[in-house]
């Protein structure tokens, strides 16, 4: 099972219409539970700095979802917001722009290959560090980048079965991956050395939220590789499967997950 294509088909609806884009974003934010984590901790993080202005370095921007958030909900700040693929940052540049988001950049970045210095107080990095071989090189690089005292927020699959890493089926994501995932001490052996302090960390993703995972997330994803047709009674599905996986979502964000398929880290320089 593979993202990218459907993620292009996706990229084709939203690019009709600013609002629908907007859209998106919503339902992106209410049904990944990566999401509840991701955007709970940056505000977090945001309070932190009381109410000066912050510069926050989008690392992996994608269709942009959370360089929105950030340009919205995490003011005053400046957002610099990369991706490798050109496609995507020419959407998220029409967008903002039709947006009149005037506090982001975009730029076409290799995160092995940055030189920023000391300029960002936060780092944005989701579903990124899994796709990349030389990722101590970039956490290098995001050390560099950060100002003393800045923070760098990690989210990716875990070691504990992120991204169906024990499934050696065809359905598995991992082949789209660099590795399979992380625990909380891989992260920890690659950014303490390099002089980061860890800050907070918790697995998500544990047994309701994998479970939600796979009913709101991978079964639909496999029935579109399977026939585009299925978008057509993904209306229904939901319908009837949300109120259960959203339910499940809400167990996992609350509790404390022993183990989980994936990482939300938070280290500090």
């Amino acid at each position: 099972m593979h993202y990218d294509p459907i993620k292009d088909i996706f990229a084709s609806i939203i690019n009709k219409s600013p609002s629908l884009r907007v859209l998106f974003y919503k339902i992106l934010d209410i049904m990944f539970l990566r999401s509840w984590y991701v955007r709970s901790e940056l505000k977090n993080l945001r309070k932190l700095f009381n109410q000066r202005e912050i510069s926050i370095y989008d690392a992996g921007t994608g269709f942009g979802q959370y360089t929105y958030f950030a340009a919205k909900k995490l003011k005053p700040n400046t957002v610099h917001a990369v991706d490798i693929k050109q496609a995507w940052i020419n959407d998220c540049k029409n967008f903002f722009a039709a947006k009149n988001l005037k506090n982001v950049t975009f730029a076409i970045e290799d995160l092995t290959n940055i030189n920023h210095n000391s300029r960002f107080d936060l780092i944005i990095c989701v579903d990124v560090m899994e796709h990349i071989q030389e990722d101590v090189k970039v956490f290098q690089n995001f050390y560099k980048a950060l100002k003393p005292g800045g923070f760098l927020l990690i989210n990716t699959p875990s070691t504990f079965g992120g991204s169906d890493v024990h499934e050696k089926s065809e359905e598995s994501f991992i082949g789209e991956h660099a590795r399979a995932g992380y625990s909380k001490e891989d992260l920890s052996e690659r950014l303490i050395p390099i002089g980061f302090n860890i800050f907070k960390w918790k697995y998500t993703y544990g047994l309701w939220g994998d479970i939600a995972w796979r009913i709101g997330i991978k079964y639909p994803m496999i029935l579109l590789n399977l026939s585009k047709l299925f978008f057509v009674i993904l209306p229904v599905y939901y319908l009837i499967a949300s109120p259960m996986m959203l339910l499940f979502m809400f167990i996992d964000f609350m509790k404390e997950n022993k183990i989980g398929s994936g990482i939300n880290l938070v280290a500090k320089k």
